[in-house]
Protein backbone atom coordinates (compact mmCIF):
# COMPACT_ATOMS: atom_id res chain seq x y z
CA UNK A 1 0.00 0.00 0.00
CA UNK A 2 1.18 3.47 -0.90
CA UNK A 3 0.26 6.92 0.27
CA UNK A 4 -0.86 8.97 -2.72
CA UNK A 5 -0.84 12.72 -3.22
CA UNK A 6 -4.13 14.49 -2.55
CA UNK A 7 -5.21 16.82 -5.35
CA UNK A 8 -6.11 20.27 -4.03
CA UNK A 9 -8.72 22.84 -5.00
CA UNK A 10 -7.70 24.68 -8.17
CA UNK A 11 -6.60 21.47 -9.92
CA UNK A 12 -9.02 20.94 -12.85
CA UNK A 13 -9.11 17.16 -12.26
CA UNK A 14 -11.34 17.72 -9.20
CA UNK A 15 -14.02 19.18 -11.49
CA UNK A 16 -14.13 16.23 -13.89
CA UNK A 17 -16.82 13.56 -13.77
CA UNK A 18 -15.45 10.16 -12.82
CA UNK A 19 -16.08 7.13 -15.03
CA UNK A 20 -17.73 3.94 -13.76
CA UNK A 21 -15.49 1.11 -12.59
CA UNK A 22 -15.79 -1.77 -15.05
CA UNK A 23 -12.98 -4.07 -13.89
CA UNK A 24 -13.13 -5.44 -10.38
CA UNK A 25 -9.54 -6.59 -10.41
CA UNK A 26 -6.22 -6.30 -8.60
CA UNK A 27 -5.74 -2.73 -9.87
CA UNK A 28 -9.00 -1.70 -8.19
CA UNK A 29 -7.97 -3.44 -4.96
CA UNK A 30 -4.62 -1.63 -5.02
CA UNK A 31 -6.36 1.70 -5.62
CA UNK A 32 -8.77 1.10 -2.71
CA UNK A 33 -5.96 0.03 -0.39
CA UNK A 34 -3.91 3.11 -1.33
CA UNK A 35 -6.93 5.40 -0.88
CA UNK A 36 -7.57 3.98 2.59
CA UNK A 37 -3.94 4.36 3.64
CA UNK A 38 -3.86 7.91 2.26
CA UNK A 39 -7.10 8.87 4.01
CA UNK A 40 -5.85 7.53 7.35
CA UNK A 41 -2.44 9.20 6.97
CA UNK A 42 -4.05 12.55 6.12
CA UNK A 43 -6.60 12.17 8.96
CA UNK A 44 -9.65 12.20 6.70
CA UNK A 45 -12.97 10.41 7.18
CA UNK A 46 -13.69 9.92 3.49
CA UNK A 47 -11.91 9.97 0.16
CA UNK A 48 -12.87 9.66 -3.50
CA UNK A 49 -10.58 8.23 -6.17
CA UNK A 50 -10.57 11.55 -8.01
CA UNK A 51 -8.87 13.12 -4.98
CA UNK A 52 -5.83 10.95 -5.71
CA UNK A 53 -6.03 11.69 -9.44
CA UNK A 54 -7.96 8.61 -10.57
CA UNK A 55 -11.19 9.38 -12.41
CA UNK A 56 -13.09 6.27 -11.34
CA UNK A 57 -16.29 6.03 -9.28
CA UNK A 58 -14.78 4.66 -6.06
CA UNK A 59 -14.94 6.04 -2.53
CA UNK A 60 -13.99 4.99 0.99
CA UNK A 61 -15.58 6.28 4.18
CA UNK A 62 -14.56 5.61 7.76
CA UNK A 63 -17.73 4.33 9.45
CA UNK A 64 -16.20 3.68 12.85
CA UNK A 65 -12.69 3.36 14.20
CA UNK A 66 -11.05 0.68 12.05
CA UNK A 67 -14.26 0.08 10.08
CA UNK A 68 -14.42 1.32 6.50
CA UNK A 69 -17.08 1.36 3.80
CA UNK A 70 -15.94 0.87 0.21
CA UNK A 71 -18.40 2.05 -2.41
CA UNK A 72 -17.81 1.34 -6.08
CA UNK A 73 -20.14 3.01 -8.61
CA UNK A 74 -22.36 4.33 -5.79
CA UNK A 75 -25.81 5.62 -6.64
CA UNK A 76 -28.23 7.40 -4.31
CA UNK A 77 -31.65 5.78 -4.64
CA UNK A 78 -33.60 7.75 -2.06
CA UNK A 79 -33.20 10.73 0.27
CA UNK A 80 -35.24 12.09 3.18
CA UNK A 81 -35.08 15.22 5.27
CA UNK A 82 -32.23 17.68 5.44
CA UNK A 83 -29.83 19.05 7.98
CA UNK A 84 -27.16 21.74 7.86
CA UNK A 85 -23.77 21.04 9.42
CA UNK A 86 -20.08 21.80 9.04
CA UNK A 87 -17.98 20.10 6.36
CA UNK A 88 -14.34 20.06 5.41
CA UNK A 89 -12.32 18.21 2.77
CA UNK A 90 -8.84 16.79 2.26
CA UNK A 91 -8.73 18.63 -1.08
CA UNK A 92 -9.62 21.95 0.57
CA UNK A 93 -7.40 22.11 3.65
CA UNK A 94 -8.20 24.41 6.56
CA UNK A 95 -11.62 25.56 5.30
CA UNK A 96 -14.97 24.55 6.74
CA UNK A 97 -18.51 25.75 6.15
CA UNK A 98 -22.06 24.64 6.88
CA UNK A 99 -23.69 22.67 4.07
CA UNK A 100 -27.27 21.41 3.81
CA UNK A 101 -27.42 17.67 3.09
CA UNK A 102 -30.06 14.92 3.29
CA UNK A 103 -30.58 13.47 6.76
CA UNK A 104 -31.06 10.01 5.23
CA UNK A 105 -29.93 8.33 2.02
CA UNK A 106 -30.41 4.89 0.54
CA UNK A 107 -27.47 3.88 -1.63
CA UNK A 108 -26.76 1.12 -4.12
CA UNK A 109 -23.10 0.29 -4.75
CA UNK A 110 -20.68 -2.54 -5.44
CA UNK A 111 -17.89 -3.92 -3.28
CA UNK A 112 -14.35 -4.50 -4.53
CA UNK A 113 -15.34 -7.96 -5.80
CA UNK A 114 -18.18 -6.57 -7.93
CA UNK A 115 -21.01 -7.70 -5.65
CA UNK A 116 -23.96 -5.29 -5.54
CA UNK A 117 -25.43 -4.18 -2.22
CA UNK A 118 -27.84 -1.56 -0.92
CA UNK A 119 -27.61 0.20 2.43
CA UNK A 120 -29.19 3.00 4.41
CA UNK A 121 -27.22 5.85 5.93
CA UNK A 122 -28.41 8.60 8.22
CA UNK A 123 -27.04 11.69 9.88
CA UNK A 124 -23.22 11.93 9.73
CA UNK A 125 -22.77 8.87 7.49
CA UNK A 126 -25.39 10.21 5.05
CA UNK A 127 -23.46 13.50 4.95
CA UNK A 128 -20.18 11.71 4.23
CA UNK A 129 -21.72 9.56 1.50
CA UNK A 130 -23.23 12.60 -0.24
CA UNK A 131 -19.97 14.58 0.06
CA UNK A 132 -17.90 11.78 -1.48
CA UNK A 133 -20.41 10.98 -4.25
CA UNK A 134 -20.38 14.69 -5.14
CA UNK A 135 -16.62 14.37 -5.72
CA UNK A 136 -17.33 11.72 -8.35
CA UNK A 137 -19.43 14.26 -10.24
CA UNK A 138 -16.89 17.10 -9.96
CA UNK A 139 -18.81 18.89 -7.20
CA UNK A 140 -17.13 20.29 -4.09
CA UNK A 141 -18.80 21.19 -0.81
CA UNK A 142 -17.78 24.84 -1.34
CA UNK A 143 -20.20 24.97 -4.28
CA UNK A 144 -23.21 24.94 -1.95
CA UNK A 145 -22.79 28.17 0.02
CA UNK A 146 -21.95 31.81 -0.68
CA UNK A 147 -19.12 31.60 1.85
CA UNK A 148 -17.74 28.53 0.06
CA UNK A 149 -18.08 30.11 -3.38
CA UNK A 150 -16.11 33.16 -2.16
CA UNK A 151 -13.37 30.89 -0.85
CA UNK A 152 -13.40 28.80 -4.04
CA UNK A 153 -12.96 31.91 -6.21
CA UNK A 154 -9.44 32.34 -4.78
CA UNK A 155 -8.41 29.10 -6.49
CA UNK A 156 -10.68 28.66 -9.51
CA UNK A 157 -11.80 30.89 -12.33
CA UNK A 158 -15.52 30.82 -13.00
CA UNK A 159 -16.51 29.76 -16.49
CA UNK A 160 -19.22 31.45 -18.51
Amino acid sequence: MSIRNIIKIGNATLRKKSKPVTSFDEDLSTLLDDMKKTMIEKKGVGIAAVQVGVLRRAIIIEVDENEYLELINPEILKTKGSVKDSEGCLSIPDFYCDVKRPKYVQVKAFDRKGRAFTFDAKDYLARCVCHEIDHLDGILFVDYTDEGKKYRSKFEHEEG
